[in-house]
């Protein structure tokens, strides 16, 4: 093993660390590693961001754009409409709607077609009598299993295409991963209609209104004439036994005091640190007659920091304060943060939320995790779940303009029949020019996208805004990287000894043992840089056997696109975390189950469309 092979690889089993660990953004990670790698000279400066200009890159952020292109055009919407029955049963529903959504997931991206099915899917879970998380995790995986159908259903088959056309065997077709694709999708989406929801566990009983979202923790204020002003902290809590509210902290005189003693009395202007259900909050402001934090009017602790005109500040919120009270279009709302948003790692301080949208944060909610710090100076993580106040087009343009998907019903957009077939038109011809060899896909889906600016079905403003930038960046800067796996021989001393060690030159235990592998590290870490490392892995597999890499290729593709066991592995499985009140280890139960079918239903077809 030369040094160079040490070298990659010891930066290679860091990097993959850092994504487990999860304590950074995967797209730092990435940076970190391609810049480790040009320091120390296994790649290029010259070469550092070409990746940047790889056409796998540039087709994933086309297809983004043209994605929200049908989105705006209503054109989802009105399939939602037509494809969805209104008044058929569990079964029916349940694979009409995981239909839907691995169609879409086909042909736009996976996440924005779950985005926008989220909240028919709790509709459904409300009529159906279900929980919210017994239709959503069949929705997330329908609409994973989707994306594996085509070359643009999912970025890793891009990617996979792209070594490909590097390894000089021209990329994959729009349509050569559909065989295996279609039949995975299909068996795996009877099994969880027929069999496998029952796997998912309830985290509420049937006959809910609404959906299981875990405890909120928000702050009140103790107000003049409160019952609770004071009271012992202990006559507080027993006030709170029947409403199942606790308080987990008190802030005095701007002082912060988790696990107070019991005897601590409370006074007018204390905050509590309140953890309750969203529908209990209600009950227990008015037990004791607290206000929202959120709700009283002062000026933002950011605001008074940036400037000592507080007065000025105060006069610029006051018009939407007033707007608010004056329309009465005062409601309240509950969001989803998508796994793209930029509130990730922010708080409500760092947004402004008061002077940008006039609208309050009240309440956070996180399952599995309670924070102990002030609710204005919590970081927001994908999947979290915000309770807002304010105007609804307001809330609505805090959603639209950071990531959220609203989950509270909706109506649908009203389609314009115009932008519906200008946008499926435009998707139709990219798909085509790239699936007939007409033109590259990066190309063909790049013409797409600039029709669409040309004819507004994106408008300018929203260019870059429907690109997933993260993804990008983590695309962009995994492609050197996996570039010096190949040049250092990196790649073919791991082939070597999975071939060696495991395998013992058996090319179908290869092709198997790379379908598991890839399976796993989607499990843990995001599913294109999981392709993106195990491609030239998978290449030097395929040529130390003497065998085409076809096969192996598809095998990475198939299994970086099956992460069912954790909520890490692929974004869906995040955004519905929250929503359908799960835990870390919810997923494994049916996961498992469709792991298992994956690998006996794409092995052999794999051997029978790829052969060896």
């Amino acid at each position: 093993m030369t040094f160079e092979q040490l070298l990659i690889l010891a930066i290679l089993l860091v990097t993959v660390a850092l994504f487990l660990w999860g304590r950074f953004r995967h797209d730092i990670v990435a940076l970190i590693a391609l810049l480790t790698c040009v320091v120390v000279g296994l790649v290029n400066p010259e070469n550092a961001f070409s990746g940047f200009g790889h056409p796998a890159v540039i087709t994933v952020a086309c297809v983004l754009i043209l994605s929200r292109g049908l989105q705006n055009a209503g054109a989802v919407d009105a399939l939602t409409r037509i494809a969805l029955p209104n008044n058929a049963g569990r079964m029916l529903s349940m694979l009409a709607l995981m239909g839907l959504g691995a169609l879409l997931s086909g042909f736009m991206n996976n996440v924005g077609a779950m985005a926008l099915l989220m909240p028919v899917a709790i509709h459904v879970a409300k009529r159906l009598e279900l929980t919210a998380g017994q239709i959503l995790m069949p929705l997330a995986f329908g609409t994973i299993l989707g994306g594996m159908t085509t070359l643009v259903g999912t970025p890793p088959n891009i990617i996979v295409s792209g070594f490909r056309a590097e390894a000089g065997l021209g990329s994959f077709s729009m349509f050569d991963f559909t065989p295996i694709g279609l039949a995975v999708a299909l068996i795996c989406i009877l099994f969880i209609v027929l069999i496998g929801w029952r796997l998912v566990p309830a985290r509420k009983q049937s006959g809910i209104e609404g959906f299981e979202s875990g405890a909120y923790i928000t702050e009140v204020r103790v107000e003049k004439d409160s019952k609770a002003d004071g009271m012992r902290l202990s006559e507080i809590e027993t006030a709170l036994i029947d409403v199942d509210a606790q308080i987990i902290g008190i802030v005095q005189k701007e002082v912060k005091i988790i696990a107070a003693h019991a005897s601590r009395r409370i006074y007018e202007n204390d905050i509590l640190m309140l953890e309750a259900e969203a529908e209990s909050l209600t009950d227990a402001l008015s037990i004791l007659g607290l206000t929202l934090e959120e709700s009283v009017k002062q000026v933002p602790s950011e605001q008074k920091q940036t400037t000592p005109d507080t007065n000025s500040k105060q006069s610029d919120e006051q018009p939407v304060e007033q707007d608010n009270s004056r329309t009465g279009e005062v409601s309240l709302m509950e969001l989803a943060v998508l796994p793209s948003s930029m509130l990730a790692g922010r708080s409500a301080s760092d947004i402004s939320l008061r002077t940008r949208y006039g609208i309050n944060l009240l309440a956070l909610s996180r399952e599995g995790a309670r924070s102990m710090k002030r609710l204005r100076s919590i970081g927001i993580q994908s999947g979290d779940l915000l309770l807002m106040q304010g105007a609804p087009e307001s809330i609505a343009e805090f959603a639209a303009d950071n990531g959220c998907v609203p989950l509270a019903e909706r109506e649908l957009r009203i389609p314009d029949n115009v932008k519906i077939w200008q946008a499926s038109l435009i998707m139709l011809f990219a798909i085509a020019g790239a699936a007939f060899g007409i033109l590259p896909a990066a190309v063909s889906f790049a013409i797409g996208v600039l029709a669409s600016m040309v004819v507004k079905t994106v408008p300018l403003r929203q260019v870059y805004e429907a690109i997933d930038w993260p993804v990008i960046v983590l695309l962009a800067a995994l492609i050197p990287v996996a570039g010096a796996m190949e040049t250092t021989g990196a790649a073919d001393l791991i082939a070597r000894f999975l071939l060696e060690s495991v395998a013992q030159g058996n090319a179908v235990i290869g092709l198997a043992l790379i379908l598991i592998v890839t399976m796993f590290l989607s499990d843990l870490m995001n599913n294109a840089a999981t392709a993106a490392v195990m491609c030239p892995i998978a290449i030097g597999v395929a040529t130390t056997l003497g065998v085409s890499p076809d096969s192996f290729l598809m095998a990475v593709a198939i299994g970086a696109s099956c992460a069912f066991l954790t909520p890490i592995g692929h974004q869906n499985n995040t955004l519905i975390l929250g929503p359908g009140g799960f835990r870390f280890g919810d997923y494994w139960q049916l996961g498992i189950a469709l792991e298992i079918i994956v690998v006996a239903i794409s092995l052999p077809m794999l051997l029978i469309f790829w052969p060896l």
